[in-house]
């Protein structure tokens, strides 16, 4: 009996996801519907694909090589579609995004919208996860693109295939209750205030957090964080209280005006860094599919448009999509969307 190869697809699925039922969820069927298609597989092949322990599935060694096949299979359809979106110019289907508060309202709110009058046969679906929850979605297939937050002073590789596309570079801001006074930085900048204050920062690992961490080493001092918080509404509340400084993204902030409402006031000094914002996307040969560059194109173009030209250069989210940028590329990290 010959192989199905729709039922290879489902296979490749299934080792990629992790198995049935989240294979299930990422081509949006029920997880009978799977069970099934690989039971006829197995008597297709007339050797076991998959062993079941308790509510776990693991693919035999005949399993994984026919899940190769799979791969290949759905890579090859995914390259046609490509080609005929290019011929036809219709980009359909679903693509699924992961982001955190602060990328979800300040793009991509804005970029759902433009795809929905750019792209009206194409539908994206924005959820905000954990980050590892986000990243194992992208690799089992139940998410297209996840928005990740780095420190732009060190650098982690995109795992092999996927990729990252460098979106905006963020730059921190000292946040400071309305009220405080700088300690004297001497022409020292952030090394000279790091250690003298009580900080609000996320929980270790966070980008923010990150940096702190970082600056302090340089610096040879200590970190007092008092109050350890994710979100950043939450951070510039404990500010705005007096509690403490923050360590704060521009895209994070309130705009200016409201500031004293607030109760903060934001400085800018030397060597505070900025975050990474980068798209991160399957790339293989079939992938990403004519509708994850569509949505990838109108997200630069987005965060192109953050730029504003009447701020100081050092106090603006930046996107480098200038031809400038696309000169000094960061290693391993894209700065402007090809397909």
């Amino acid at each position: 009996m010959e192989l199905d190869p729709r039922r290879l697809v489902v296979l490749a699925a299934v080792e990629r996801a992790g198995g049935v039922a989240a294979a299930a969820a990422v081509l949006h069927v029920t997880s009978s519907a799977v069970s099934q298609q690989m039971v006829r597989l197995e008597r297709e092949a007339g050797v076991a694909l998959l062993v079941r322990t308790g509510r776990r599935v693991e693919l035999t060694a005949a399993g994984t090589a026919l899940a190769a096949h799979g791969r290949a299979i759905a890579e090859e359809l995914q390259a046609a579609t490509s080609v005929i979106a290019a011929l036809t110019g219709a980009v359909t289907g679903i693509v699924t995004v992961v982001g955190f508060p602060t990328m979800i309202r300040a793009v991509l709110a804005a970029t759902v919208a433009d795809i929905a009058v750019l792209r009206p046969n194409l539908e994206v679906r924005v959820v905000d996860p954990t980050e590892d929850a986000g990243l194992a979605a992208l690799q089992a297939g139940a998410a297209d693109i996840v928005v990740l937050e780095q420190d732009a002073g060190m650098y982690s590789p995109a795992p092999s295939g996927t990729r990252d596309l460098l979106l905006l570079e963020d730059p921190y801001l000292l946040v400071l209750p309305a009220g405080w006074t700088l300690p004297g930085t001497s022409g020292g900048g952030w090394s000279a205030v790091v250690g003298q204050m009580d900080w609000i920062s996320g929980p270790p690992g966070s980008a923010a957090r990150s940096v702190l961490d970082r600056m302090a080493v340089e610096a040879g001092t200590a970190v007092r964080v008092v109050h350890d918080v994710l979100e950043f509404p939450s951070q510039l509340a404990l500010v705005g209280a007096g509690l403490g400084a923050a360590l704060v993204p521009q895209l994070a902030l309130p705009p200016v005006e409201q500031h004293a409402a607030a109760g903060i006031r934001t400085v800018d000094l030397p060597g505070l860094g900025a975050r990474r914002l980068v798209a991160r996307h399957r790339q293989s040969r079939g992938e990403p599919g004519a509708a994850v560059r569509a949505v990838l194109e109108v997200l630069v173009a987005r965060c192109a448009e953050l730029v504003d030209p009447k701020r100081p250069r050092s106090a603006q989210p930046r996107c480098p999509v200038d031809e400038r940028a696309r000169t000094e590329p960061v290693a391993g990290v894209e700065r402007s969307y090809s397909p």
